[in-house]
């Protein structure tokens, strides 16, 4: 991580910084050492690059981990919810109810299916799907309930699985954003008749791309595998076409940088931890921001990246402005998300801004900070300062939650 910046940079530097990104504060900087690397160059040094051990020696370990009796890596956490819908035959005609909200558009896997995606609105204090405002979208055609771990955050799992159970439905969890959180007692990932993690940046646990399906039911586990991919040993076969399975597994290389990452897993939440210490300590001094919101039954939360939630008083234009002060002084900072709602793809849908105010009362304020192992105490130190004089300078004043 290279030093802070000793003053602030003019056009001609900011210009250059772009083409030099470790001269930066990074949003997301990977924790990346010998173990990765030792076990990515054994797996260069075997036969096979795809569907070999390594991957076979991931899913086993990340079960393990997570305590849960099935593991299926995937290329990505949006093709495998894709994957989740297809093998519980979720399709056209169906309806899948999901949050528009969060950093990774998982919910796009809906649409992939051919099945139709029915937004709900949020938690406003924890920015989860909201269990009620979901029962209200439920109707004849529902088939199953996409909620995620926003943040990092858990999601209300006891409410959603008695209203997944009452109703018949099935519950997948959308833990791309969150890993080594705490609900009641167990891990999150461990809630949904399946659920679907990320291992792309910003994730603490960080392989470039993929992803990772876990469930306990057997059948389901079997169909998950079979639609992953073909084999060589399917190049005749006459049935395989029968459900059409994609390509949709990852490399030996992935799978060992992934497997590294588990192995270190706890040192590098714990590591993330202290900086999100460092975080609250500064932000004390920015009037009107509060430490992030932990909900009840909630016993720990390790947050993908962090967020601060800006006042009313903030607009849209004002937080890109802050942005962008923070860009001059070599800072990565965005907004956390653009609403799915708000995107062409549902626009074409129906759906338009308006119809959820609190997504889009968080969304247009919400900004998310560098956050990773490689921040020390001055770095966060002169972001917040940065942050809070930008908030001054835009002309709104002390920021009011």
């Amino acid at each position: 991580m290279s030093s802070l910046p000793a003053e602030p940079m003019d056009e001609t530097v900011e210009e250059e910084s772009f083409d030099l990104p470790d001269d930066w504060l990074l949003l997301s900087d990977p924790d990346i050492t010998e173990v990765e690397s030792e076990l990515v160059q054994a797996a260069l040094r075997e036969p096979r690059l795809a569907a070999g051990p390594m991957v076979e020696h991931f899913e086993k370990q990340f079960a393990a981990w997570l305590g849960r009796k099935h593991a299926v890596a995937v290329a990505s956490g949006t093709i495998g919810t894709w994957l989740a819908l297809r093998a519980m035959g979720i399709g056209s005609g169906d309806e899948v109810i999901a949050s528009p909200y969060g950093w990774y558009q998982v919910a796009h896997a809906v649409s992939l299916t051919g099945a139709k995606v029915v937004f709900a609105d949020i938690n406003y204090w924890t920015g989860c799907l909201d269990p009620v405002r979901t029962a209200s979208q439920i109707t004849d055609r529902t088939r199953a309930i996409l909620a995620g771990n926003v943040n990092g955050h858990p999601a209300a799992w006891h409410a959603f699985r008695a209203l997944a159970r009452d109703r018949g439905l099935k519950l997948i969890e959308d833990s791309t954003e969150a890993i080594g959180s705490r609900y009641a007692g167990a891990m999150v990932g461990s809630f949904g008749d399946a659920a679907v993690f990320d291992f792309s940046q910003p994730s603490a646990l960080c392989c470039g791309e993929g992803g990772m399906i876990v469930t306990d039911d057997d059948a389901l586990a079997m169909e998950l595998r079979y639609l992953r991919a073909r084999s060589i040993r399917d190049r005749r076969s006459v049935s395989v076409g029968s459900r059409v399975p994609l390509q949709a597994s990852i490399s030996e290389l992935t799978a060992a940088l992934g497997a590294g990452q588990l192995v270190r897993i706890d040192q590098i939440l714990a590591q993330r931890k202290q900086v999100e210490a460092y975080y609250i300590e500064q932000m004390q001094s920015f009037e009107g921001i509060k430490p992030p919101y932990v909900a009840t039954d909630v016993e720990e939360v390790h947050w993908m990246v962090y967020t601060v939630h800006l006042g009313k008083r903030f607009t849209v234009s004002a937080c890109e402005q802050i942005i962008e002060d923070m860009a001059a002084e070599s800072i990565e900072a965005v907004l956390y998300c653009q609403p799915l709602h708000q995107q062409f793809h549902y626009i074409q849908q129906g759906y338009k801004r308006g119809q959820f105010p609190l997504v889009e009362r968080i969304a247009d304020r919400a900004l998310a900070l560098p956050f990773h192992t490689h921040l020390e105490a001055d770095h966060v130190k002169f972001i917040v300062k940065t942050m809070k004089d930008s908030s001054v300078n835009v002309g709104a004043g002390a920021a009011i939650y």
